[in-house]
């Protein structure tokens, strides 16, 4: 596979099914975000953390090239000419919904209350998951802008959802694991 094909180097790529656009449209901005996301998770992954963490972002990972290639594919291009669909592969479904809600609620199990919003940081590792929770954030609201334009799987956008809520809670887990402060953002009175 080479690396280089040259074909955009005038500011355009090409979609799933062929389809050029320009690389600032809202579908490339969309899957890119995706894909930045998924840096940051690795990144996380890459941390001193308990291997069941691990393994569960290596999941997510792998949900989020699936993420990334159902937005890479605008609808009118998803369904070949022979009935067969063109990504063969396993859409996002309830199952990996269901998977990170579980996480959070066995993560949560075993925190104190939320009381008030907690400022990001206390340790490098917390901070990289907030980092990956605001990148999942602006990912959300991409795929939302693009489903206002060109309807996208509803499930991805539950899915991206529900994970920034997942690294939001696996940063106060490990803020407790690690024994950092989780300082609380109490706004000062007038």
């Amino acid at each position: 596979m080479k690396i280089y094909t040259k074909t955009g180097d005038k500011g355009t790529t090409a979609l799933f099914g062929g389809t050029r656009v320009p690389k600032h449209h809202i579908r490339i901005d969309s899957y890119g975000t995706v894909d930045e996301l998924n840096s940051y998770i690795g990144l996380i992954r890459d941390q001193d953390i308990h291997p069941d963490y691990k393994s569960v972002l290596i999941t997510i990972q792998d949900r989020l090239f699936t993420v990334g290639a159902m937005l890479a594919t605008p609808p009118d291009k998803a369904v070949l000419k022979n009935g067969k669909e063109r990504l063969n592969i396993p859409k996002i479904d309830d199952a990996n919904i269901l998977l990170l809600e579980n996480e959070i609620d066995a993560m949560n199990s075993e925190l104190p209350p939320m009381t008030h919003f907690v400022l990001p940081g206390g340790h490098q590792t917390v901070s990289f998951c907030h980092i990956a929770r605001c990148v999942c954030r602006r990912a959300e609201r991409l795929a939302s802008e693009l489903n206002a334009i060109d309807p996208i799987n509803p499930q991805t956008l539950t899915y991206l959802n529900r994970l920034s809520d997942y690294l939001f809670v696996l940063a106060r887990k490990l803020s407790h694991d690690l024994k950092a402060d989780e300082v609380k953002w109490i706004p000062e009175k007038q």
